[in-house]
């Protein structure tokens, strides 16, 4: 029985996958401070048109240039694994797979849009690239891209997880990137939060507010800002994810997938994993297709869809998406990379349309799930990837209570080697869960009120 099902870098997929044409609804657009639909020009001064082109095409299909694909050669295509010791373990008829994303140089999946954003930067003159962060990942891995291309790299790291892993700090420092925690006092929207709450944690928002000012307010005009999720584009180059897995499953003839399962913050890593199998649904294919948030930010499962900002300074454009409101501060669980306010339009739009089934899950179960998976399979996994694995030990628990073959595929995010003060307090007894209650959800939401409703 293969435990590992492997790609040549030659079956490496040549093309993105947009899922926008296909989704049976069309995607509103967004908007502008006076409400009314933006067009290209307004991004132009934070991100590079070529980019721009990519975040607004209609195109189904989008090519992979050569040389992007010769940089993500460097650990591309990623292996798919059968998870038979924690199948065994768990008694369940159900077979088990996970796209290990975790081997990339930085760790997750995040250099999959952080090369090609670099590099599409790069053609179009940009010299450098700022960004925020939140546990770390998405720093890490677009300090790593600007090495490999030849761009300066700012990283705004939400100030809970600046503190809390100091060796993401390190990691962007080797290949170059500067990282500043936020909020800072090297912004006017970071200075001005500073003032009103000085012990802030951050928050995703926050960041994302600090690194668009930055870019915006470059003398040169030589600086554009580079976003690790949410977003068309970044959903876009996440795809390959899904492609590799599909191509995978196709060579070990798994030609059913029952069950399809992604951590979501932003949205990028579940819609790379996922989006391929939405169109498969679309299609008719009867899939369970489930993207996992934390029980403390439950951006999917209690959030209304709305047009909200996309930071909490308001410089984004308003985007139609599942929000909790853009001034939403979360706890400070040691998921970073899932404690943002918003979901992304694309996969919002998918769940208004019926395609997504988005669950959440308290960080101590998923904790235990991560520590199951470790000793079993013998990865540890990032926080934000115990969600996927909390998941779909549910769903292998359920396959077995109705005793159906199920074939479950979920995404392993990344690794959590970086991230063991979790685990430390795991162990400890020192983790708590917070689930939020309707009356908080109804607090955080009243920043939306005034703005423009999607239809």
């Amino acid at each position: 029985m293969a435990v590992k099902i492997l790609l040549s870098e030659d079956e490496m997929p040549k093309q993105w996958y947009n899922l926008a044409p296909d989704l049976p609804t069309p995607m509103q657009p967004p908007l502008g401070p006076d409400g009314n639909p933006i067009g290209p020009e307004m991004l132009a001064p934070v991100f590079p048109m070529n980019l721009i082109e990519q975040e607004v095409s209609a195109e189904r299909w989008i090519d992979i240039p050569d040389e992007v694909r010769a940089l993500l050669h460097k650990w591309r295509p990623s292996p798919l694994y059968r998870a038979h010791a924690l199948e065994k373990a768990l008694g369940t008829p159900a077979r088990i797979y996970y796209k290990n994303e975790s081997v990339s140089p930085a760790g997750s999946h995040k250099p999959n849009t952080a090369i090609p954003q670099a590099w599409y930067n790069k053609q179009f003159g940009i010299e450098k690239l700022t960004t925020e962060t939140g546990a770390g990942q998405w720093g890490s891995a677009l300090s790593f891209a600007g090495a490999l291309v030849g761009l300066e790299v700012k990283v705004y790291m939400v100030r809970i997880s600046f503190d809390q892993k100091p060796f993401r700090k390190v990691m962007m420092e080797t290949w170059g990137g500067k990282c500043i925690p936020s909020p800072s006092d090297t912004t006017e929207i970071g200075r001005k939060i500073l003032a009103e709450m000085p012990d802030t944690p951050g928050s995703l928002g926050i960041a994302i507010s600090e690194a668009v000012e930055a870019a915006v307010t470059d003398p040169t005009g030589k600086t554009r800002y580079s976003l690790g999720s949410v977003l068309n584009h970044v959903m876009l180059h996440q795809t390959i994810i899904g492609l590799e897995t599909k191509k995978q499953l196709a060579k070990i003839n798994e030609n059913k997938v029952d069950v399809v399962i992604g951590c979501a913050g932003g949205g990028s890593n579940f819609a790379g994993l996922a989006f391929p199998f939405v169109n498969d649904k679309i299609n008719g294919d009867q899939i369970d297709i489930i993207p996992v948030e934390p029980a403390s930010c439950p951006t999917m499962t209690k959030a209304p869809f709305a047009y909200d900002f996309g930071d909490t300074g308001q410089m984004t454009p308003l985007m139609p998406m599942h929000s909790l409101g853009h001034k939403f501060i979360p706890p400070p669980i040691h998921a970073g990379g899932l404690r943002y306010h918003g979901m992304a339009p694309l996969v919002s739009a998918a769940i208004k349309d019926g395609l997504l089934n988005p669950t959440s899950i308290g960080q101590i179960e998923c904790y235990q799930a991560a520590i199951q998976f470790a000793r079993t399979e013998g990865i540890i996994v990032a926080p934000e990837t115990s969600h996927a694995v909390a998941s779909a030990i549910r769903e292998a628990k359920k396959a077995k209570e109705e005793g159906k073959e199920k074939v479950i595929v979920f995404g392993l995010s990344g690794h959590g080697l970086m991230d063991l003060l979790g685990y430390e307090k795991y162990f400890a007894n020192e983790l708590v869960d917070h689930e939020m209650t309707d009356d908080e959800v109804a607090e955080s939401i009243k920043s939306m009120e005034g703005l423009p409703k999607p239809q």
